[in-house]
């Protein structure tokens, strides 16, 4: 846990904004109800969390590096927001717990998987709550889009083809999209899969 810390806070320490919104939380924002109890979950700087904060929501974000915490909680007060922030390590089971004791209307996860705490996502995951979640997909030669760079190497954090939507089956999908390699690599939406599903 130390060592990923280190690493995610020697990351933020160098960023002075939130992280942008994520792009499955943008375009279908309509999906949402008007009020409840959302996590930005791996939220990195926030950017979701702020975003749900200012949409009405009881807004928490969780991270793993401290840096990170401190950061959203500075964000959030020069824009006059309430956010509840956390310090977190997902992978720890007390943790998951937590988690699972909370309770919330919408989860949202970007550019983060682990696949071992997706039936703990579910769990968490209030009757008829949403997921939304955004990551990154095992293709080779996507092109020369701006996300390329930042692609991790390891096929352990990228998704196969379609797994987003095996790894949250049971749950009723509202809105999926993963363009693969078809047609023209350096347009559309490429190298990740996006995915808004509902716990009925």
């Amino acid at each position: 846990m130390k060592n990923i810390r280190k690493k995610w806070n020697n990351r933020y320490n160098e960023i002075q904004v939130p992280n942008e919104v994520i792009q499955v939380l943008k375009l279908n924002q309509h999906l949402l109800s008007s009020h409840g109890k959302s996590l930005d979950l791996a939220c990195g700087l926030g950017g979701n969390a702020l975003r749900m904060a200012e949409l009405g929501f009881v807004s928490h974000a969780w991270d793993i590096s401290d840096s990170a915490v401190h950061k959203i909680q500075e964000f959030a007060h020069e824009r006059h927001l309430n956010l509840s922030i956390r310090q977190s390590d997902i992978s720890q089971v007390e943790e998951q717990q937590q988690m699972i004791n909370e309770g919330f209307d919408v989860i949202i996860v970007s550019r983060f998987l682990l696949r071992d705490i997706i039936p703990i996502i579910k769990l968490a995951l209030k009757q008829n709550g949403l997921i939304f979640y955004q990551t990154f997909v095992q293709e080779e030669d996507v092109g020369t889009t701006e996300m390329t760079a930042t692609i991790p190497k390891n096929n352990n954090f990228r998704l196969e083809p379609n797994e987003l939507l095996e790894l949250f089956s049971g749950l009723r999908v509202r809105y999926y999209r993963e363009e693969g390699l078809q047609g023209d690599i350096d347009k559309g939406f490429r190298n990740e899969a996006m995915l808004v599903a509902q716990k009925i």
